[in-house]
């Protein structure tokens, strides 16, 4: 099995030195709101993280979703065709934490100790925890021909990913920084209107196969552009938590898997 120094390029990329290479990435992602590690993955691991995901593609739960920008239910006080209101289309395959297997090299990414105090030194985190229901740490997603991930804004403030397996065409990842607040309750319904109807120019991230990538959505506004042709894109989440005992709801469990345990 390979060790955590074989999977990640500790040349290029040295994580355990915090004080150094981790405070230049907390810099970028604070500026910018995203942080790009191409070939964050050594050639060997990706290679068997791909074949991995090819060999589990089949154990895939697929769903098409509808929703708001803001991931959350209609307000009545506003019409359906309003910003607040109008409604999105999310379709993409996944595979659960419970699926991958226990000597999988993804496993040893999410729990590495180095892996870990470099996440939590960028986004400013004290610890990280995995989720406590038994779906939710690890997914693995798969978009099709003609799937897509809609706009919309996170209800976490980051994400971690690492692309497994960039799309034919499409399957490009866009997002507009700072376009609400948050914090503040400004929802900016006039600036996510023009998103929606294709009349802001969205910034494209050109992710690589390899690529970690951490972004802070809550006030982004971003979305995965549908899938031309017959590669998939396969995209890995790993999702930490800032507390421990968190787990998803079973009403998300269910939309998003299928099952919830």
């Amino acid at each position: 099995m390979l060790q955590i120094k074989q999977i990640i390029d500790f040349q290029k990329y040295p994580i355990d030195r915090l004080e150094r290479f981790a405070a230049d990435c907390k810099q970028q992602l604070e500026k910018t709101g995203s942080l790009l590690l191409s070939n964050f993955i050594t050639d060997q691991a990706i290679a068997k993280l791909k074949a991995e995901a090819l060999a589990h593609a089949h154990l895939a739960y697929y769903c098409q979703q509808t929703h708001t920008a803001y991931l959350s239910p209609p307000d009545k006080n506003y019409a359906a065709v309003h910003p607040r209101n109008r409604q999105v289309i999310s379709t993409k395959g996944c595979i659960t934490d419970d699926q991958i297997p226990e000597a999988s090299l993804l496993r040893i990414i999410y729990d590495d100790e180095k892996f870990r105090k470099f996440l939590c030194y960028v986004l400013e985190q004290d610890q990280l925890f995995d989720y406590a229901d038994p779906l939710s740490s690890i997914n693995v997603h798969y978009y099709e021909a003609g799937q897509e991930l809609g706009w919309h804004f996170d209800n976490s403030c980051f994400a971690v990913t690492l692309l497994i397996q960039p799309a034919e065409q499409g399957g490009e990842f866009e997002y507009i920084p700072q376009f609400r607040n948050h914090e503040t309750g400004n929802m900016n319904f006039e600036g996510v209107g023009q998103a929606l109807d294709g009349d802001i120019k969205a910034t494209k991230l050109n992710i690589t196969a390899g690529t970690l990538a951490l972004f802070r959505g809550r006030n982004a506004l971003h979305r995965v552009t549908p899938v031309v042709g017959s590669t998939n894109r396969i995209q890995v989440v790993l999702a930490y938590n800032t507390e421990p005992g968190i787990a998803l709801s079973e009403q998300a469990r269910l939309t998003f898997y299928g099952r919830i345990h």
